[in-house]
């Protein structure tokens, strides 16, 4: 180890969350090793970190046996697939990262004595029929519909996370992201907020899905990557909502993403899909009591640096439709 820093190792490093967190964790003094297969996640997203000494890069899909030389203080395990174009396109490789990836980190920290946290979801509380959701909801989710693949995928990982912990004795910690946004997110992923800037910049049409009345609670990135960062260094090992509870309705975000694009496109209402949550706020008592912590960065605030951020993206980049390559790995 020639900078002699404490070591850790970020799963889906080169995704949205993934590379805010090689950032903040960098900043923070330590030796990141960023970890990603490339199926979802860019290179261009931490291509800024590849002349950092304090920074390595393995292209490596987790499903598959993980070996990193030397010692690991931390291991963030934020590889999936995280929207529902995503896993409606990937579902085994969705299953698989949280299942079989969990395992092979999970067993990777055993090994290196070091400590794991796991990026859950508020997908776990499924069309939630408790609200605003605690975390000792045990949620409303459909084994089999289509969301499924990613509902019970994070559900297992939260079981075998404490399955380690409750057996080996392993240090672990669960995070339940709510909806985030910002800077990296990519504008084809299929989200609420990356889709309606993407539509008013290329001058389409907003779709909403259903009547609008459904509701998101959007955090800032930087407020979440806070919030994780507090997760790991606490004595917590079960499951914290970590999210911003500002609740608004999809009708209502369409019509301030008009305001704030200057869009003069209509809003036009398409079928609402399958298994489709109607509501999601986060009840971050929990993380308030435990972390200090609550989201600072104002909604209009972080909009406008995410559209700034989007608008400064290539025209290309805007109009792509497609990211995912299957070229060299295995749909099994």
């Amino acid at each position: 180890m020639p900078d002699n820093k404490e070591r850790v190792l970020i799963t889906g490093a080169a995704g949205f969350l993934g590379s805010h967190l090689c950032d903040r964790f960098l900043k923070e003094g330590y030796h990141v090793i960023g970890m990603d297969n490339l199926i979802t996640g860019r290179l261009k997203n931490i291509e800024h970190l590849f002349k950092r000494e304090d920074f390595e890069f393995y292209n490596h899909d987790v499903s598959k046996f993980v070996h990193v030389p030397g010692p690991l203080k931390y291991i963030l395990h934020f590889a999936s697939p995280a929207s529902p174009i995503d896993y409606l396109k990937i579902p085994i490789q969705t299953l698989k990262v949280s299942s079989l990836g969990t395992h092979n980190l999970l067993g990777l920290a055993k090994a290196k004595g070091g400590r794991i946290l796991v990026a859950s979801t508020s997908e776990v509380y499924g069309d939630p029929q408790v609200h605003p959701q605690t975390e000792d909801y045990w949620g409303h989710v459909n084994p089999i519909g289509p969301r499924g693949v990613y509902d019970e995928a994070k559900r297992f990982q939260e079981a075998i996370t404490m399955a380690y912990h409750t057996y080996h004795g392993l240090e672990t910690r669960i995070v339940r992201i709510f909806n985030t946004y910002g800077p990296r997110m990519r504008l084809n992923d299929g989200r609420v907020l990356p889709a309606f800037i993407g539509q008013a910049l290329r001058g389409e049409d907003l779709t909403v899905f259903g009547n609008g009345s459904q509701t998101r609670s959007f955090c800032y990135v930087d407020d979440l990557v806070e919030g994780i960062y507090r997760l790991l260094l606490s004595d917590y090992a079960g499951p914290v909502n970590v999210g911003n509870p500002s609740e608004i309705t999809i009708g209502q975000f369409a019509e301030e993403i008009i305001k704030l694009t200057g869009t003069t496109q209509k809003v036009v209402y398409k079928p609402l899909p399958t298994d489709d949550p109607m509501q999601r706020q986060p009840d971050i008592t929990l993380a308030r009591k435990l972390l200090n912590w609550e989201p600072k960065v104002a909604r209009a605030e972080g909009l406008k640096i995410t559209y700034d951020y989007f608008k400064s993206l290539t025209p290309e980049e805007l109009n792509e439709k497609e990211h995912f390559s299957f070229e060299g790995y295995a749909r099994k």
